[in-house]
């Protein structure tokens, strides 16, 4: 993430920037919607007649139900000339808006006593290095029963071997089974970049963050205080044990996560300008409103190394930013089979709006039988275990659904980043409101995403 850890008194002053940032993201959403003029279609790209005919079906019908940040106003309704209506889960139609037209998929039973696998895998690329889909993924490990032997998260963190890290630069991701249960805990963390000028590097902390969250989840309930885990305490935890961490000098990340059960409840914790996407057959069930304090200023975790505390303290000046886990964005989720999930960090989400994730996942759920047709409705394709892996009994590879996914995003996100004659995101917002700047483009970055694909688990 290519920002500085703003100080509160520069933050002050530039304060009036949230508005625009805030607006621009309502504009992004409201793209997924195909209303947004500024979209426009990858060149030279071939689509299937299936993926075509969903494609179109996704553009007109897929509707975006964000959840607005508690302490950044929402600026949607005083910038968009409409409200977007919201798309129950539970639903096997979505209401549209007048000229647009309705598209369903077929209806799903409900039931009570359903249960869910999450298939995760994670694509990942460092800013200045070549992608290579190969290489640049992980997949889950297998569910193991067994109560993990290591109950000391620190003994468990420090286990981990510093140089066998993804090469993902300051992005860092995890997912982990939670205890001995089927619950799944998964996430994304974005270092602040700009720790850099002060000697920091930002990646100790956010691959810490994320090792920690990671521990923690699997040596669960070991001091838990709850009878459940939650995503806000997880992110508490590790950034409590990163705080106390001297081998982690100081630095700063934003993250986004996830704890998953297996009835379908999925709570999600977002801190800062990494994002969350929840897509379904038929529509974007939810896409994630950022939290900024300014343009390019996200809410963000730190901690300030104690050379520049004692540097503070005698010479005086103001702190880096430091926003906490308690300041998280918390929303709750109820998935079906066959949904996407995506935790993605900002180079990715700079690089492509959400109508293009939508597009990609698509597109790739369609030509592997993932999502197929049956008589003019969209429905999931009976072979979604098989393409998950679900069943086989070693790690999921990259030729996994899940894999390929993940690899689509980020290598997508890559390229668009690379490309100066593709506007982002992140080129388009930056070109409305500071048309000075002559920003053409994507934006290069550090990039990871994360990608989870819902199984409902059949009766032995």
């Amino acid at each position: 993430m290519n920002v500085h850890p703003c100080s509160k008194s520069l933050c002050h002053l530039i304060s009036l920037q949230t508005q625009a940032w805030a607006a621009a993201m309502g504009f992004a959403i409201a793209g997924a919607l195909g209303l947004s003029a500024r979209l426009t279609p990858r060149a030279g790209s071939r689509l299937s007649a299936s993926s075509s005919l969903l494609l179109l079906y996704l553009s007109t019908s897929s509707l975006l139900a964000h959840a607005a940040s508690p302490r950044a106003p929402s600026y949607q309704s005083q910038r968009t000339p409409f409200s977007p209506p919201t798309c129950p889960v539970n639903n096997s139609t979505c209401p549209v808006g007048s000229g647009i037209r309705s598209f369903h998929s077929s209806p799903q039973n409900w039931s009570g006593n359903a249960q869910f696998s999450y298939h995760v895998a994670a694509s990942y690329s460092a800013k200045g290095h070549n992608f290579n889909a190969e290489r640049n993924i992980f997949t889950r490990d297998v569910f193991n029963p067994i109560k993990s032997s290591i109950t000391d998260v620190k003994k468990c963190k420090n286990i981990k071997n510093k140089r066998k890290r993804p090469k993902s630069g300051q992005d860092a991701f995890f997912f982990s089974q939670v205890g001995t249960t089927q619950t799944t805990a998964f996430g994304v963390a974005d270092g602040v970049g700009g720790w850099v000028e002060s000697g920091v590097d930002p990646a100790d902390f956010s691959h810490g963050l994320c090792e920690y969250m990671a521990c923690a989840a699997r040596i669960w309930p070991q001091g838990a205080k709850t009878n459940s885990l939650h995503p806000k305490d997880l992110l508490q935890v590790g950034y409590d044990e990163v705080i106390a961490d001297k081998s982690i000098v100081g630095g700063g990340s934003t993250a986004c996560l996830a704890v998953a059960e297996p009835d379908g409840n999925v709570e999600v914790a977002n801190l800062g300008d990494s994002g969350f996407m929840h897509l379904g057959l038929n529509a974007v069930r939810h896409f994630t409103h950022p939290q900024t304090h300014a343009f390019n200023t996200p809410y963000q975790l730190s901690k300030t190394p104690e050379r520049m505390l004692v540097q503070m303290k005698v010479f005086g000046g103001t702190s880096a930013l430091s926003d906490l886990p308690k300041e998280s964005n918390v929303t709750h989720h109820r998935v079906r089979h066959g949904d996407v999930l995506i935790f993605a960090t900002d180079g990715v989400w700079d690089n492509l709006s959400p109508q293009d994730a939508l597009s990609i996942v698509s597109r790739s759920m369609v030509d592997l039988g993932a999502w197929v047709e049956n008589k003019g409705a969209l429905e999931v394709g009976p072979e979604l275990q098989t393409l998950t892996q679900a069943v086989r009994e070693g790690k999921a590879d990259t030729a996994s659904l899940q894999a390929r996914l993940a690899i689509a995003i980020a290598k997508e996100a890559k390229e668009t980043s690379l490309n100066t004659r593709r506007d982002g995101p992140f080129a388009k917002e930056v070109q409305k409101y500071y048309p000075g700047e002559n920003w053409h483009g994507g934006k290069p970055d550090d990039i990871a995403a994360v990608v989870a694909v819902v199984v409902e688990n059949t009766a032995s």
